[in-house]
């Protein structure tokens, strides 16, 4: 297997370092998203006490009767908020749907910004106080440190280093709470259904808290697939298509997937928990004039966050 850059960084060197402490992690992390597109990340802010509540309360929700989860499913909304049942989400490209199901949280505008009427509201479980309660705590954890990466990432670039700060401050973040349910008979599903297809994440960056199993890999530039572990309590971060349009393609977004596990283990679940940092919808995505040159001309048309984000949720078949 060839050599795969995915270092493990401490955002601590990034928040807390001096100078030099500070340009090695953001030309590390830039050298990654460059080469792979993932990095992982330690000392993010959440401690492990609140990662194992987190997947304590997810398994709970997950648990619920189907009859009770399908009322949190709001029509309307794309998935945006509250819960998305088995067979709704299909990879682009793909046929056959995810194997899985999915609560998504989003963003909480507490300034008075007009915002807070743009987004919908966030759905509570009223079986599961305290799963609201987490997920909020989590989110506003995982947006911290998610702006803090996005500082190394405009240093990277020769940016400001506060470039993204006014896009993504009560930007369209989710948090997403996912459970890949136990196949009983592996024989029963399509041929070609997987956990996850293989895809590109939407957003500028994802922070990905573990998982409860394994089964996430990544697309190497070689067209081979290499399997992606985080350390006991480490962030896996990778780049999204909205921060790879803006930086024509210095950046990557991987394709990366979720596989099945062997026939065995179908029968047993599998839970991850992924932030997806978005930018608010009117952030311009055209490329980055430092990231365009003769050897690299322009590859994306002009869109914006907005624009982008309603296109892909029709492409992968949660919005009509």
């Amino acid at each position: 297997m060839e050599n795969i850059n995915i270092p493990r960084l401490d955002l601590n060197d990034y928040v807390n370092g001096d100078k030099n402490q500070r340009k090695q992690f953001s030309d590390a992390i830039g050298r990654a998203f460059n080469e792979t597109g993932f990095v992982t990340i330690t000392n993010h802010g959440l401690d492990k006490a609140v990662i194992d509540k987190l997947y304590e309360d997810v398994k709970a929700l997950f648990a619920l009767p189907d009859a009770i989860k399908q009322k949190y499913e709001i029509p309307g909304l794309a998935g945006q908020r509250g819960y998305t049942g088995k067979g709704k989400e299909t990879a682009k490209g793909f046929k056959a749907a995810d194997l899985k199901e999915f609560w998504q949280i989003g963003q909480t505008v507490t300034d008075g910004s007009f915002l807070k009427d743009e987004y919908p509201d966030n759905i509570v479980v009223e079986e599961l106080p305290s799963f609201n309660a987490t997920t909020l705590e989590v989110y506003k954890k995982l947006e911290a440190a998610g702006k803090y990466l996005l500082e190394a990432i405009a240093t990277y670039l020769n940016l400001p280093e506060n470039y993204f700060d006014d896009k993504v401050h009560n930007g369209n973040s989710i948090l997403r709470t996912l459970h890949y349910f136990p196949i009983d008979n592996p024989d029963a599903i399509p041929e070609d259904a997987v956990r996850a297809g293989a895809h590109e994440d939407i957003n500028l960056i994802t922070l990905l808290i573990g998982a409860s199993a394994d089964g996430l890999e990544l697309l190497t530039r070689e067209n081979k697939w290499f399997p992606v572990k985080a350390y006991g309590e480490d962030l896996v971060v990778n780049v999204g298509d909205m921060l790879q349009r803006l930086t024509n393609n210095k950046l990557r977004s991987t394709t990366h997937r979720v596989v099945n596990p062997p026939r065995e283990l179908m029968k047993f679940s599998r839970y991850s928990v992924p932030f997806f940092l978005h930018p608010k919808a009117d952030m311009d995505l055209s490329c980055l004039p430092s990231c365009v040159d003769d050897e690299h001309p322009i590859q994306y048309t002009d869109i914006t966050a907005g624009e982008y984000l309603d296109e892909r949720l029709r492409e992968i078949g949660l919005k009509k």
